[in-house]
């Protein structure tokens, strides 16, 4: 398939009940977003750069509950032709835009999570804990490369708990799982969960809680994901050791209080000027 005939920037027909329940919820899944096409062709060099840059390197029963998740690989547009035409797509990018009311967003970075067959729970956890950045006008997308019954490690959502500021000074642990699952029981948190089909899209808000139950099928779920900001976001002083690392991997060069505006945060899709 040539890659001009993949649909990676059109506009996606987003009705405003979608960004109503965005902005309730924290989170929304929206159908057929991608075609089944673009997403064999660009999951393949997704898949090919995560075995080729697997950073885990011991058998299953050897790793932490951190590793046994997901593996993990970031910023596969600095690392792929292909990848990065996919992650610079403008259909998902104004999305996110829309969504959030922003008038563009930049790349604050991408990363793969594959959950390998027997693969375990990702705990509970809040992204932006790990973010410096000034507003919550961060989502991210979760883009399944496959069909993604809820038994695979279908992502979980704690419904409208980015609005409450408690919690969100957890790292993602099994304490963040022990812990946050009683702060979303105790706050009456809905807990939502559904399988995605081919071709489905979530975005989730930076301050919204969310899981993945473990995979018990025997195929790997293989997920993109890409962290849009505003086109306008600024940098924070760094509120944890985890932000330190983030400011100096993902917004090399940007000062506290400067739009983060660095050669690896191109913006994706803005407003066009009158």
């Amino acid at each position: 398939m040539e890659r001009s005939s993949l649909d990676i920037d059109s506009r996606y027909p987003l009705e405003p009940r979608f960004v109503d329940d965005f902005r309730r919820d924290g989170f929304v899944k929206l159908d057929a977003v991608l075609g089944a096409g673009v997403l064999k062709y660009y999951g393949e060099s997704i898949q090919e750069r995560v075995v080729a840059l697997n950073p885990i390197g011991v058998p299953m029963g050897q790793r932490d509950t951190y590793q046994r998740a997901f593996i993990q690989v970031t910023n596969l547009w600095r690392k792929s032709e292909a990848v990065r035409s996919f992650v610079l797509g403008q259909r998902l990018g104004r999305i996110a835009a829309e969504l959030m009311g922003t008038k563009g967003v930049r790349i604050y970075h991408d990363q793969a999570l594959f959950k390998e067959s027997r693969g375990g729970h990702t705990p509970w956890h809040a992204d932006q804990y790990y973010w410096p950045l000034a507003t919550d006008r961060c989502v991210t997308a979760w883009i399944p490369l496959q069909a993604t019954p809820v038994e695979m490690g279908a992502l979980a959502f704690a419904t409208g708990s980015h609005h409450h500021e408690i919690g969100r000074d957890i790292a993602i642990s099994d304490e963040s799982e022990a812990r946050l699952d009683g702060i979303v029981e105790g706050a009456g948190f809905a807990y939502a969960c559904a399988p995605y089909a081919l071709g489905d899209v979530s975005f989730h808000s930076g301050w919204t809680f969310h899981r993945a139950g473990p995979n018990t099928t025997g195929e790997t779920r293989r997920v993109m994901t890409i962290i849009y900001m505003d086109r306008d976001m600024r940098l924070a002083a760094p509120q944890n050791g985890n932000q330190v690392l983030d400011r100096e991997a993902f917004c090399p060069g940007i000062a506290d209080g400067e739009i983060i505006a660095s050669e690896v945060n191109p913006i994706v899709w803005q407003e066009k000027q009158p």
